[in-house]
């Protein structure tokens, strides 16, 4: 039987506090629901320290991980917190090529990186935004003994806590004069004019009848001597968002203010929210209101979400009852700082004889940022692309203990590796796209993390 425990607080410091605290621990990662103003950005998870890790490159990670989690579960549990310890970390965009067979990869340049990284945390702490709530909850894992693991999760939950009291609220936020930093020019991997003849090969395809819909992208690199903890703390300000994150691999740090859930998993209960369609924010109120029905009136960027739905629901289909995959809502504004967004919801029941491992072999990576038919989409995006998209559009997030999972696509996302930094920013390619408008689009969705590596 699995020890486990825990301590609750009224939160009195501000989640960026506690993680400016653990930062610079071993494989420190935020789960950072920074706009945390709906029930979708309720909680968020800080966690230092694995007691394991999984990191693979070229394989297939999934047998292994769901050998590891079956090791490690927590049962009848006595509060209704969604995440209570298990895996944290991410899937590469590229992990896609090795669970499909039928999909070849071409030379690229790549950051040199693990298709997949994941720690497995034995302490978490759980911030509830809406009861302003702080949970300590350590688990005994790896120990099989009931009293060694009894012994090392009251052990780990007295050292959490004891680095709590080292934070002065009183401090918490307070400005200090920024040193100077440098960084260099940014590039593209594409010209503004290549990127303009791949959206019009793309068209050719749709023309043909290979695809109805693919994503395509362009990459932005440059150096920087800021750290990522400074990236990442102007970029939660300048781009809020419920499924932004940091998670420190190491050698490498991830940090993302992506709006975009690609699969939870509460119990046998799967949502994906696939999220098509954008417009830019703009200070000036009558034209922020312009924008925001333009989006909701453009019959192009409703048929796009409705395509990926429909390829949502076909995906899921694979893994649950089909009678109970539901379109929960079919097209939804979503406010960001930055962007005006479009989302769907979709919802099924995972079938009893399937486990959170099929449902993301089913569905990674998400159908949002592929295309439809997924798989020759990705054929295409291998063809069109110059570089490696390594963690864009994978996911991030969480495989708990108990069951649950929760992940994110990896979009708004900035890959630091060293000194090197590198993001992406796509847009869906359909038959009537403007190729004008689709590179604007992709300058709209990278401008907070333009202006985050500017700190």
């Amino acid at each position: 039987m699995a020890y486990y425990t825990w301590k609750s607080y009224k939160l009195k410091i501000s989640p960026f506090g506690i993680f400016a605290l653990l930062k610079d621990k071993q494989n420190c990662f935020f789960l950072d629901s920074s706009l945390a103003r709906s029930p979708l950005g309720r909680y968020s998870f800080l966690g230092i320290n694995p007691f394991h890790i999984l990191e693979t490159k070229n394989g297939d990670p999934l047998p292994k991980l769901r050998e590891i989690l079956a090791r490690y579960r927590i049962f009848n549990l006595k509060n209704n917190l969604p995440f209570l310890g298990g895996a944290v970390g991410y899937l590469a965009y590229d992990l896609g090529f090795n669970l499909e067979k039928k999909l070849k990869t071409r030379p690229k340049a790549n950051p040199g990186i693990a298709d997949c990284f994941l720690g497995f945390y034995n302490t978490i702490l759980i911030i509830d935004h809406l009861r302003q709530q702080l949970h300590i909850f350590s688990a005994g894992f790896p120990e099989k003994n009931y009293r060694l693991a009894k012994l090392l999760a009251e052990s780990n939950l007295k050292k959490v806590s004891q680095l709590l009291e080292r934070v002065n609220p009183s401090r918490n936020g307070r400005k200090k004069d920024k040193p100077k930093h440098q960084t260099a020019e940014l590039k593209s991997n594409f010209t503004k004019e290549d990127y303009i003849l791949a959206i019009k090969k793309a068209k050719e395809y749709i023309r043909k009848g290979d695809i109805y819909q693919v994503n395509l992208s362009q990459q932005f690199y440059t150096r920087t001597d800021l750290s990522g903890f400074e990236i990442y703390k102007c970029l939660r300000k300048l781009s809020p968002s419920y499924f932004s994150a940091y998670f420190d691999a190491g050698d490498y740090q991830i940090l993302s203010s992506s709006p975009e859930s690609f699969l939870r998993l509460e119990g046998d209960l799967v949502t994906t929210r696939p999220m098509k369609g954008t417009r830019p924010r703009s200070q000036n109120k009558v034209k922020d209101i312009r924008l925001k029905k333009d989006l909701l009136g453009s019959p192009k960027d409703k048929a796009e979400l409705i395509m990926i739905v429909d390829l949502e629901r076909n995906d899921l289909g694979r893994v649950c009852s089909y009678d109970s995959i539901k379109v929960a809502t079919l097209r939804q504004l979503e406010e960001y700082n930055t962007v005006f967004q479009t989302t769907a919801t979709v919802c099924g029941r995972l079938h009893k004889d399937k486990d959170r491992i099929d449902l993301i072999r089913a569905c990674f990576p998400g159908g949002s940022i592929t295309g439809c038919p997924k798989i020759r989409a990705m054929e295409i995006i291998e063809e069109l692309e110059p570089s490696r998209r390594s963690i864009y559009t994978g996911s991030l997030g969480y495989l708990s203990f108990s069951g649950n999972m929760d992940l994110n696509i990896l979009i708004r996302t900035i890959l630091k590796k060293g000194n090197n930094l590198y993001f992406s920013v796509g847009g869906g390619i359909v038959a009537d796209s403007e190729p004008e408008e689709e590179y604007r689009e992709t300058l709209v969705k990278a401008r907070a993390m333009m202006e985050a590596i500017k700190t």
